[in-house]
């Protein structure tokens, strides 16, 4: 045992005025007394007069001890401070009392009672078991000594009280020890606390293997979503706080090992590629079943039966004797559409009570071909354009996190976030790998299918010809693009989760639910989908609306009457648009169109819509979109950016069903559906948030936030699916057969 015995000197004197410290410090009288721990001493103190307190205190190896000196002062002269100067043999504490704190708006907080814990050796050692303690306006800290082997722990502070609002910080072992309200973010990682704090601490940022765990009252509760205090009456006059007591719980435990990392990305790896083994199984039993395995062996097409195969024969030879519009020379859309005569047969047609796949679907493929495939070179384009500031700027994030210690910075689950390299959440990160690698199988399962209807055109198939819905697949490449850009823009997001960058993680969702929404229109009107360059500018713009929501939308009664007017107004125009077939003009006349229209429809004489399902159809999503906007005004929700993605999302599943129970109405068959979940972040201040917290509920690594990103990316995987499957029974029935919806 080591035993030393280091001297402590307490000195009190009265501050003088300003400008006159030194000579008031060589005119004083000292007065210097042997002092013992644990006894209180009443003494008396002028501007002549400095009384010395000294101290011995033994320090031994093996145990850890701590110092804490508390002072009072009974006078109620608050003009005139009290300096109290705590000399050690390595370090200098020096405060005053009363102490004054400022908060918000330079508030002024007084405390007359004050204590202050001095500096190495007086700690005390946090064990793995838990702690508990009561935490007054005086601060504690704690001090921690990794054992052998061990490399990360996690630091959980709990309590059953939500305030006083508190702040944990985690130091290095110097002197002095940053434990009050204005100065303990000067170093060290720290975060605010209501409820619940954790901290992960690494062994490797610690070169004396220890560590002080600092828990501070804060003046006000403000920073942890609490009221504040009402102004003073007069100019400069202190608050009075009361009481500002906190019992909490500090447990120090070890965090997970080397071992469990890669055993959860095997996992993550192993759960995504069984995906793509799953596939190339499908895809060998199919084509081993359509080839023949015998010498004269049919064409399982054979085994349709006579009557099947008669009624195919007929209907092809019907289809071969129409004249074909697919020789056209150009191949620009432009010199097509802009003839007199194709422009007048747009209007004959497709003003028709009944319309077939047919009659909208009459242009040059290799038009529509190239048409379509703008959209996945589009979207290529944004993607790149808009992922590099982003990676950019989430860089900039962590290692602003990283530098000042500021741990209110990004909303992290604390109690599961698994730190790796200059990551805080590595496990948020990871659990994102299953947008991009189901995105990519989505565009090979493309691909594949791309081939095989090009070698079927190629053959002059006349049922790859003339019947099924025609076969787009520049959409399909646009969609699996954006399943890819969803889960990087995702891991963006959660290297530093916040609400002002939530944009990120849901930029590609606004353009999956509306390349979606264009596929299944595409289905049936193949010739009159809107160009890339109209759908992407209509995302463009409600990507802008989602960023002034964010910035502007929060409590701003004007912004919600203005969007709500313009969300309005958009969903009549496209409810025209698709109820006209595009076959109307938004121009001076079209007022006096309008009245003419209903003073003849449903004045001089009441008739029914001419096309019933659709007006079925765009009646819903009236009433629907008009019950969001209206919501939106009354209600004006926090989160601008998850109430603009349920607007989509909902319109989405809208026409998704009325697709299907139109389709189902049409040819009675098995439809499968997959669904997609949505998750929208609460709204609250960092310390509240942590109120939230979970531990992790698989393989020790992944939260519950985690399987979401599992589970949502095999539904939107298997939505994809289900958008390329669903017409799939009509590829041998004529096209002028199948009704347009």
């Amino acid at each position: 045992m080591l035993a030393l015995e280091l001297p402590l000197v307490l000195l009190l004197l009265a501050l003088p005025g300003a400008g006159a410290f030194p000579e008031a410090l060589a005119a004083k009288n000292i007065s210097q007394k042997e002092a013992e721990f644990d006894k209180n001493y009443t003494d008396f103190v002028n501007s002549e007069l400095l009384n010395i307190y000294t101290f011995n205190h033994t320090v031994m190896r093996n145990r850890t001890e701590g110092v804490r000196v508390t002072v009072n002062v009974l006078s109620e002269q608050k003009e005139t401070p009290v300096l109290f100067v705590v000399r050690q043999k390595e370090a200098v504490v020096s405060f005053q009392v009363p102490l004054i704190l400022r908060g918000l708006f330079q508030r002024k907080y007084l405390y007359q009672n004050v204590s202050r814990t001095l500096c190495q050796p007086p700690t005390k050692r946090i064990e793995t078991g838990p702690s508990q303690y009561t935490l007054g306006p005086t601060p504690w800290y704690f001090k921690y000594v990794f054992p052998e082997g061990v490399d990360s722990v996690i630091v959980k502070v709990t309590s059953r009280m939500a305030f006083p609002c508190s702040v944990i910080s985690v130091q290095d072992i110097l002197c002095p020890v940053y434990d009050l309200d204005n100065n303990v973010a000067f170093i060290g990682t720290y975060q605010t606390m209501t409820k619940k704090a954790a901290i992960t601490v690494q062994k490797k940022d610690f070169p004396s293997n220890s560590f002080y765990v600092v828990v501070v009252v804060k003046t006000e509760d403000e920073a942890c979503g609490g009221p504040l205090p009402y102004y003073p009456l007069t100019k400069d006059e202190p608050v009075d706080q009361g009481s500002r007591q906190k019992a909490l719980d500090v447990m120090v435990s070890p965090a997970i090992t080397s071992e469990v990392y890669v055993s959860a990305m095997l996992f993550c790896l192993g759960i995504f590629l069984s995906f793509y083994l799953l596939t190339l199984l499908i895809a060998c039993c199919e084509t081993w079943r359509l080839l023949p395995h015998q010498p004269g062996a049919l064409h399982p097409r054979a085994h349709m039966g006579l009557r099947g195969q008669l009624e195919m024969g007929r209907s092809l030879e019907n289809v071969a004797s129409r004249p074909r519009l697919d020789s056209l020379s150009s191949v620009e859309e432009d010199d097509y559409d802009t003839l007199a005569d194709i422009d007048s047969d747009k209007n004959v047609i497709r003003t028709k009570q009944y319309l077939y796949v047919a009659d909208l679907a009459r242009k040059d493929k290799r038009v529509l071909r190239k048409k379509y495939q703008i959209y996945f070179w589009n979207i290529a384009t944004i993607a790149v354009f808009y992922a590099l500031p982003v990676v950019q700027l989430v860089i900039t994030y962590q290692t602003v996190v990283n530098v000042t210690g500021n741990q209110d910075i990004c909303y992290y689950n604390f109690l599961c976030a698994h730190p790796l390299g200059n990551l805080s959440a590595f496990n948020n990160i990871l659990s994102n790998l299953g947008y991009v690698l189901l995105g990519l199988l989505f565009l090979l399962i493309i691909l594949q299918r791309e081939i095989n209807y090009n070698r079927a055109l190629m053959r002059n198939d006349m049922q790859a010809l003339e019947c099924g819905i025609p076969k787009h697949f520049g959409l399909f490449y646009a969609m699996g693009t954006a399943l890819m850009m969803e889960g990087l823009l995702s891991a963006c997001y959660h290297v530093c989760p916040n609400y002002t960058n939530f944009q990120f993680d849901t930029s590609f969702m606004y353009m999956i639910a509306g390349l979606c929404m264009l596929k299944l229109y595409q289905k049936r009107h193949p010739d009159i989908n809107a160009s890339a360059y109209s759908a992407y500018a209509c995302l463009a713009i409600v990507i802008f609306f989602s960023v002034i929501g964010v910035v502007f939308g929060k409590g701003n009664m004007m912004f919600w009457i203005f969007f709500s007017i313009i969300h309005i107004i958009a969903t009549l125009l496209l409810s025209t648009q698709l109820y006209y077939m595009g076959r109307w003009k938004f121009d001076s006349g079209i007022l006096r169109r309008i009245v003419h229209m209903l003073y003849t429809d449903c004045i001089r004489q009441c008739s029914g819509p001419m096309y019933v399902d659709r007006m079925v159809l765009l009646v819903m999503g009236n009433i629907i979109n008009w019950s969001l906007a209206a919501y939106g005004l009354i209600v004006q929700p926090n989160d601008f950016a998850s109430y603009l993605l349920a607007i989509g999302i909902c319109n989405l599943l809208l026409y998704f069903a009325f697709y299907i129970i139109m389709k189902v109405r049409e040819h009675p068959c098995t439809i499968p559906v997959c669904g997609q979940l949505c998750l929208f972040p609460l709204q609250k201040t960092p310390a509240e948030s942590r109120q939230h917290n979970r531990d992790c509920i698989l393989l020790s690594f992944f939260d519950d936030h985690d399987i979401w990103h599992f589970l949502s990316s095999i539904a939107m995987f298997g939505s994809f699916l289900v958008l390329l499957t669903l017409d799939d029974d009509l590829d041998c029935i004529q096209r002028d057969k199948i009704y347009v919806f």
